[in-house]
């Protein structure tokens, strides 16, 4: 899937490596807002192989828990995207992360991905409802939201372990409904605004 420049595509094994350079050279940019285990602080992100990352998250895709996806530029692998936690039952929900070599943020390269997404999993997956979680002080990824135009939910308390500690998420959320068309088409008309929040 892709939108002039930019593109999503499932992620493949062969990946591991330019992923993992790209960890290894933007540990500065990604490093406040990465997930850490309390008590242990686990592997450091590119340094270790991504392989079986990977095929965890490509097992979670046959098994309908989740869509792993890189993110593309030009075609070169610029980042990744994952649909995690996709229920089904009376929720048909999922949420959806990110993160994007630093060189390439500010391009509109994100929301076109994340437009593109949250659109696959409505027509594709069949989902009614995306959520993404962003910790308050992410003033990039909270770009990203306001220009796609999702709701503000609310603050979720000490919600995820990040960078070495329990730490508050805003979550914002949209409805299939609330995007009728696409949210592709959606970004692209929406004029700037401020942020949904009190």
């Amino acid at each position: 899937m892709s939108a002039g420049r930019v593109g999503i595509r499932l992620i493949r094994r062969r990946d591991a490596r330019v992923l993992e350079q790209l960890l290894r050279s933007n540990r500065a940019w990604l490093s406040p807002w990465e997930a850490t285990y309390p008590g242990n602080p686990g592997p450091t992100p590119g340094d270790v192989s991504l392989k079986p990352a990977i095929k965890r998250m490509r097992q979670q895709f046959s098994e309908g828990r989740g869509v792993p996806f890189v993110v593309t530029y030009d075609g070169d692998v610029v980042g990744q995207l994952s649909a995690s936690d996709i229920s089904r039952g009376a929720l048909w929900s999922a949420s959806v992360g990110y993160w994007i070599d630093g060189a390439h943020a500010g391009k509109n390269i994100t929301p076109t991905a994340v437009a593109l997404a949250i659109d696959y999993l409505f027509v594709s997956v069949g989902l009614n409802r995306v959520e993404i979680c962003i910790r308050p002080e992410n003033s990039a990824s909270l770009r990203v939201v306001e220009k796609l135009g999702l709701r503000y939910e609310g603050r979720r308390l000490r919600y995820i372990h990040i960078d070495g500690a329990w730490r508050d998420h805003d979550s914002f959320a949209v409805t299939r409904e609330e995007a009728p068309g696409s949210m592709l088409a959606r970004l692209e008309t929406r004029a700037p605004t401020e942020p949904g929040r009190p």
